[in-house]
């Protein structure tokens, strides 16, 4: 028990680390800088660790980018809801189309609309007249190309039986 969680814990450090430094390929969009690598990881999380990890993991990733400078605050709406609901679909269906769509539904219409309350919280009355409108869209893009590149990344995995590998691997 104790060695499997090890694993789990160092796998979600790494994916901490690829979400964090792939915030470096991101492009701005209206108010939001659009990170896909975050998404990639959300999925990856979700698939490999579970639906907690993969909130946590979305959670401290949020908060290193924001301490660094490397994201918004809307990184937490952002990422956070799509984490979960994915990794919820997950293991709850070990479906990777649902598992998919979730991450995407999650974040663009779920994260989205939460990104309204935290934007005028957070950062005052300006930013919140455009959040509503304007953080669906830019998630929705961002999620969506997360969503793709770890499809085929999964895919791959699947496909010559390692996806299985890890996962066992993980659960023991």
């Amino acid at each position: 028990m104790k060695h499997q969680n090890v694993h789990k814990l160092a796998l979600a450090g790494v994916f901490c680390a690829i979400a964090v430094v792939g915030s470096l390929f991101s492009f701005p969009m209206f108010g939001s800088k659009c990170a896909p690598i975050q998404h990639m990881v959300n999925i990856l999380c979700a698939v490999l660790l579970g639906p907690w990890y993969g909130l946590g993991v979305a959670f401290v990733a949020s908060l290193i980018r924001n301490l660094t400078g490397l994201g918004s605050l809307m990184a937490f709406p952002g990422s956070m809801f799509g984490a979960l609901l994915c990794g919820l679909a997950y293991a709850g269906t070990r479906s990777l189309p649902l598992t998919l769509v979730a991450e995407v539904f999650g974040t663009s219409v779920l994260g989205g609309l939460c990104a309204y309350p935290v934007a005028i919280l957070l950062m005052g009355q300006s930013a919140g007249e455009i959040a509503f409108y304007a953080y669906i869209v830019p998630f929705l893009i961002s999620t969506a190309a997360g969503s793709v590149l770890s499809g085929v990344i999964l895919y791959a995995l699947r496909g010559t039986g390692t996806l299985g590998r890890m996962q066992k691997t993980l659960s023991h």
